[in-house]
């Protein structure tokens, strides 16, 4: 667009016909040229400087009142280097903040999305309690009342047991401590090393006050650390699972109209699957729990009631949670004596094949199927970026991905 100048010449005010039609001819750019493009500009600035107060235009561009009047403006300045840079340097500034906030508030990321996967997992069992007539509140209550059960049924089932053989070995630790001193090889050490003498001096210094009194405070920080993540985790998952409903339907609504029913059926699969996982790893871990409780009641090894519950957690983590709840079962059955701990061990290692490759297949494959080399490449990834964590949450994505790649990626590959 030609920006109005100040006419110059005899006559300005007052143009006469001979300087051009009413729609003068315009050049490439749109512009009129020529000397009919000067009888427009003459015309556009008489209109400007018309003014029903009789003010000159001059005095009115000045404030910015009559648009153009000191020149025509330059080129916007959007492919100005100094633009481009420091837009890049607003874009990078503002994504390392945004991966520092991330970073800060990773902990409570984690709570948010493990309260998620419970909420999700739960979801399942409300809704079989609402198709048998409760109400979604009273369902809610129920799940979450049987939880809250199992847990406070675990703390009673563990903690006396740690307690009591806790203050059974400091209370039989000199008597270790004499038998070392009977060990002929022991005595020998302690002649050519004076391992007694230094033991002695270092138990009657304060080093060894000062450090088991900081292991404490540490461990007391740790334990604070957890039983506060788990009431975050329980209160979260509570609310998460009370408005799941409203939460997925907000989700839905920002997709477009054009493809929200696609998205709504393959985000319910997401979930319904995310549930199947949830269900079908709690009844092995169950399964698991229930026959080891009965082995150790019948093999007489002490704590059958807590052990079955460790199993029965250790079991929950995929790939390395069963050998740890088998080593530790195997360590108590040890301690009662060899033939015991023997036999303990050949429990485990029958169990678990039975579990790989009849119970855990039948269960899943209702409700995960998923590739079993994809399963043990998820877990591990997963358990590499945020440990134990990460295991249990990458079985579900890894469905989920599978899911979408099958639905949507594949079939649109296709067509092409």
């Amino acid at each position: 667009m030609t920006r109005p100048h100040p006419p110059t010449g005899p006559g300005a005010d007052h143009p006469s016909p001979a300087d051009g039609p009413a729609n003068p001819p315009a050049d490439a750019t749109g512009a009129p040229s020529g000397a009919a493009g000067e009888a427009a500009d003459r015309d556009a600035y008489r209109l400007l400087a018309d003014d029903v107060r009789g003010e000159p235009a001059a005095s009115r561009g000045r404030r910015g009142e009559v648009e153009g009047y000191f020149g025509r403006p330059g080129r916007a300045l959007t492919g100005h280097p100094f633009a481009f840079g420091f837009t890049a340097a607003l874009g990078v500034l503002s994504a390392w903040l945004l991966v520092q906030a991330l970073a800060a508030s990773a902990s409570v990321l984690i709570l948010i999305v493990v309260s998620l996967f419970l909420a999700i997992g739960l979801n399942p069992a409300v809704t079989r309690l609402e198709e048998r007539g409760l109400s979604r509140q009273w369902a809610i209550t129920a799940v979450f009342a049987a939880v809250i059960v199992f847990f406070v049924g675990f703390g009673v089932a563990v903690v006396p047991p740690l307690a009591t053989q806790t203050g059974d070995f400091v209370t039989q630790l000199p008597a270790y401590i004499g038998e070392l001193q009977n060990h002929p090889q022991v005595r020998a050490l302690d002649q050519q090393y004076q391992l007694l003498d230094r033991l002695q001096q270092y138990l009657l210094s304060g080093d060894l006050g000062r450090q088991v009194f900081g292991g404490l405070l540490g461990a007391a920080g740790v334990v604070v650390s957890a039983v506060f993540s788990a009431l975050t985790v329980l209160i979260l998952t509570l609310y998460l699972l009370a408005s799941l409903r409203s939460i997925t339907s907000l989700g839905y609504r920002l997709v477009p109209a054009s493809r929200r029913e696609r998205v709504r059926l393959l985000g319910d699969e997401v979930i319904k699957r995310i549930g199947g996982y949830v269900a079908g790893n709690l009844l092995i871990s169950l399964i698991a729990g229930v026959t080891t409780f009965v082995f150790l009641s019948i093999a007489r090894v002490p704590y059958a009631l807590a052990l079955s519950l460790i199993v029965a957690i250790t079991d929950l983590i995929p790939l390395v949670g069963a050998t740890i709840g088998a080593a530790i079962g195997t360590l108590v059955g040890l301690f009662v004596s060899l033939p015991t701990g023997i036999a303990c061990l050949i429990f485990f290692i029958v169990y678990q094949q039975i579990e790989n490759y009849l119970i855990a297949p039948r269960i899943m494959m209702s409700s995960v199927d998923v590739p079993a080399a994809v399963t043990i490449i998820a877990a591990l990834i997963g358990g590499a970026l945020l440990g134990v964590v990460g295991a249990l949450l990458a079985i579900p994505i890894a469905a989920a991905i599978q899911l979408v790649l099958y639905e949507v990626t594949l079939p649109r590959q296709d067509r092409h």
